[in-house]
């Protein structure tokens, strides 16, 4: 009877929905359909989405009224401890920046560790407040930043978007999204004999942070380390280069400012500037709980030997000679992988830590891609408002001559460029022709040298194989990004990424692995450490190790049983019992747990 009423019952309800006039709700389907779409969008774009972000307004940077082009820019004025700081592209003179003093660090320091204090106890939702209100800052006056930034280092507009903007507001976006994910305590696994207990690692903010970066990205090489320290509870103190210092106190103003739209102090963020004989101050202050270096090997010595006066740990970022290797499999692909080499290697005027150094070519592609990047190579034009910008001085060019020079006299050929160019319009500019060198080989100074500059390099791999392409990309003592080109289903592809000895790898892309805040590093010579990413931002934490009762309600704690007990009463005895807590939680078989429990009963 039951089957039978089961069967009547799904006869009438299948009646009911054929009868049911759908018709005449199919106009609700399409804003059903939006309605969803648009919830999921916000879900995953947005974090606190009804928490409107704050407007605020920043004084940009004063530009002298006079237009005075500096004969031969330098920061250095003769007879003066100020800064000289002026636009790269035109030798316009910018004005003058007053270095910081050991008092001026110790200065910053005490304002930010004050700060600090008050700071470390906001939730995760505030902070998240104050870095919603910044992105929303950055989004509103891009056009702005860009321009500062082209006028204090040289690139051209669309390098400034690239390069600081969206990295910078990717950043945030992570942070933003994934921050608290990434230092909320993390519960960590027990044994056997400390059953009871519960484990946790939790990411306490370590006090004043500092960094010294580099002038290439003036913006986010500064706003990268403040929204990572500050998240994590932070005080921050940059150390901006002295060659693009005219930009950093309006920068520094960017990142204030969300804390004031909030009600916060805004001496939590500090940024100095000065000569480097003061740098030391600032790398060994006790006052200094990590540091963060993004700069050249021989300068990194110096500060991690500072560092160590004050036992201050240190991530270094060291700049690279990163590979793009090109597999034989990639040749139906070369028309994109071309645009992508030309972005890699001439991007901000090749002043880019992870810009393709070197291109290695498989034998079944060297040919044509020499034959397609010639003209495009020699087809690029200089000017902030053509292809490629200026360098941030002269200081590089006569070394980047002497590569070429070597290269050729070694049996490179030179298709382009390899010698510095005089604007016509910008006399007084900083410009290198962009060069392109081929046929060069692991024997050449420019193989093996960081050129951070627009130089092509290209070098044949003597066959198509794994190892003698990975011979030629590990060659150098660098190791900071790479890029493998070739056909997803190439085996060979899969044993190059696995071989390549590199901090990161882009596969049939370059440089992405940063553009979605992957841990960033390198290998060798490229430096140890990581920022970016959940290792970068908990890096910037003191991890305290925290085990606990489970079951305290319950009056479960440890207590020491007798025989391990001081006054111990049997030395002997106590061992044996020792021996059999060792053997319960830690023998590998059922018998010999029974027997580990069976010692422990008779030696109570």
């Amino acid at each position: 009877m039951a089957v039978e009423d089961l069967v009547a019952w799904t006869d009438e309800f299948s009646d009911l929905i054929r009868e049911f006039p759908i018709n005449d709700f199919v106009f609700l389907l399409a804003p059903l359909v939006f309605a969803v779409v648009g919830g999921l969008i916000l879900y995953h774009t947005h974090t606190d989405y009804w928490e409107k972000p704050k407007r605020y307004t920043v004084p940009t940077p004063k530009i002298p009224d006079e237009c005075k082009i500096l004969e031969y820019p330098t920061i250095k004025v003769p007879s003066s401890t100020a800064i000289q700081c002026y636009a790269p592209a035109t030798g316009q003179f910018l004005g003058l920046v007053n270095p910081s003093t050991p008092a001026g660090i110790d200065r910053a320091i005490s304002q930010s560790r004050a700060a600090q204090a008050k700071w470390a106890r906001t939730s995760f939702g505030e902070r998240r407040k104050v870095l919603r209100t910044m992105l929303q800052h950055v989004l509103d006056n891009q056009e702005q930043i860009c321009r500062v930034s082209s006028l204090d280092s040289g690139k051209t507009m669309l390098d400034a978007q690239l390069g600081e903007i969206l990295v910078t507001a990717e950043k945030l976006r992570w942070t933003i999204r994934h921050g608290e994910a990434a230092l909320r305590p993390s519960r960590r696994p027990t044994n056997l004999l400390m059953g009871y207990k519960r484990n946790e690692v939790r990411y306490e903010p370590l006090g004043v942070v500092a960094a010294l970066v580099s002038w290439n990205y003036p913006f986010h090489n500064l706003l990268g380390p403040i929204i990572s320290s500050i998240f994590a509870g932070n005080g921050v103190v940059v150390k901006v280069s002295e060659q693009t210092c005219w930009s950093a106190a309006y920068y520094t103003m960017i990142a204030r400012g969300a804390l004031v739209a909030h009600g916060h102090d805004p001496q939590l963020i500090q940024s100095v500037v000065c000569w480097p004989q003061t740098a030391g101050y600032l790398t060994s202050h006790p006052g200094i709980s990590h540091l963060t270096f993004i700069g050249s090997r021989p300068v990194c010595h110096q500060v991690a030997a500072s560092a160590a006066k004050s036992l201050t740990p240190v991530v270094a970022e060291l700049g690279g000679k990163d590979a793009a290797v090109i597999l034989d499999s990639a040749e139906r692909d070369l028309g994109r992988i071309v645009d992508i080499l030309m972005r890699g290697t001439f991007q901000a005027s090749g002043q880019n830590c992870i810009g393709i150094e070197r291109i290695i070519a498989a034998p079944g592609v060297y040919d044509r891609l020499v034959a397609m990047l010639e003209p495009r190579v020699k087809a690029l034009r200089l000017g902030l408002d053509q292809d490629v910008g200026a360098m941030v001085s002269d200081a590089s060019f006569s070394r980047l001559e002497a590569l070429v020079d070597d290269a050729v006299s070694k049996g490179a050929r030179l298709l382009a460029g390899g010698r510095r160019h005089v604007h016509p319009d910008h006399p007084s500019g900083f410009y290198f022709t962009p060069t392109l060198l081929v046929d060069v080989t692991p024997a050449m100074a420019v193989a093996n040298e960081e050129c951070f500059g627009p130089i092509m390099t290209i070098l044949r791999a003597p066959s198509s194989s794994a190892a003698d392409l990975l011979a030629l990309a590990n060659a150098p003592d660098f190791g900071l990004g790479s890029s493998v080109y070739g056909r997803d289903s190439d085996p060979v592809l899969q044993e190059v990424v696995r071989g390549i000895r590199a901090g990161g790898v882009a596969v049939n892309d370059f440089a992405v692995f940063y553009a979605v805040q992957l841990p960033f590093g390198g290998a060798g010579g490229s430096g140890y450490g990581r920022f970016a990413g959940e290792e970068g931002l908990r890096g910037l934490c003191h991890l305290k190790s925290v085990c606990a009762d489970r079951l305290a309600w319950l009056g479960v704690r440890t207590a020491i049983p007798p025989p391990a007990r001081y006054p111990v009463a049997g030395r002997e005895r106590g061992w044996r019992f020792a021996r059999g807590v060792v053997g319960l939680g830690y023998a590998l078989t059922a018998r010999e747990k029974l027997g580990a429990l069976v010692d422990i009963l008779r030696n109570m």
